[in-house]
């Protein structure tokens, strides 16, 4: 091992070394934008996540700050991106998780399973109430849906509106998850559509604009970050636009 640790180091070496966040802060005086990019899901920050089931460091926007030496005043949008339904990888409490054949079919048709280890992704029906949580401690001003696509042969698709815990049912994320939340479902009509196909607003089928119009009315302040024109699939080609 000790040979391939001096390697490394001798490879490290040809990298410049930076003090970046003077970098960074000049490229934003000069008027550049800077898109950082959070490599793990809001759940798992250390201080807001499904603690002790998270990382070691904060994964929310506010990381960005903390990470890159970049005042808060200085974010400018803050883009949330989701799937269609919900995945986590290793343990942790997921509500909306599917142990039966629909979970398997996610499962295989999004190729939820880990790049290196190959381990299988648990999956779940979309959960708006974690979602909704998300988007309160990012600040999240635009939201982007990706893999829809991995949807389009179902009948039926299930979201999870509220948690219903010791009896009482509510829409606020609760501060510690335990196994004794229930997630309460709407069931709404699929798109039964290939999404990969649709490159205009115009061409979304119904069903699909039902389900944007349901998370609307369901969440209000949704309504001002949701735009269709925003869904990207994991095998779209072009970008969806208005045009």
């Amino acid at each position: 091992m000790e040979p391939k640790w001096f390697e490394a180091i001798e490879y490290l070496k040809r990298f410049k070394i930076i003090d970046s966040e003077h970098v960074i802060n000049h490229y934003l005086k000069e008027g550049k934008s800077i898109l950082a990019e959070g490599a793990q899901g809001t759940m798992l920050d250390v201080d807001f996540g499904s603690y002790p089931f998270v990382t070691s460091s904060n994964t929310v926007c506010a990381g960005a700050c903390t990470g890159l030496g970049v005042a808060p005043s200085k974010i400018g949008e803050v883009y949330g991106i989701f799937k269609a339904y919900c995945t986590r990888v290793g343990s942790g409490p997921f509500p909306t998780e599917l142990f039966d054949e629909t979970g398997k079919k996610i499962r295989d048709l999004g190729h939820e399973y880990g790049a290196v280890t190959g381990r299988e992704r648990r999956c779940g029906w979309i959960d708006l109430v974690a979602l909704k949580y998300a988007i309160m401690i990012d600040g999240v001003t635009k939201l982007i849906m990706m893999k829809s696509d991995v949807l389009d042969s179902f009948e039926t698709i299930k979201a999870c509106v509220a948690y219903r815990i010791n009896g009482k049912e509510t829409t606020e994320f609760p501060y510690s998850i335990e196994e004794n939340i229930e997630p309460v479902y709407v069931e709404l009509p699929g798109w039964k559509t290939d999404m990969t196909k649709i490159h205009t607003e115009k061409n979304f089928p119904r069903s699909s604009m039902i389900i944007s119009h349901f998370w609307k009315k369901n969440y209000k302040y949704l309504s001002k970050l949701y735009r269709w024109d925003r869904i990207v699939n994991k095998r779209l080609s072009s970008p969806i636009n208005n045009n």
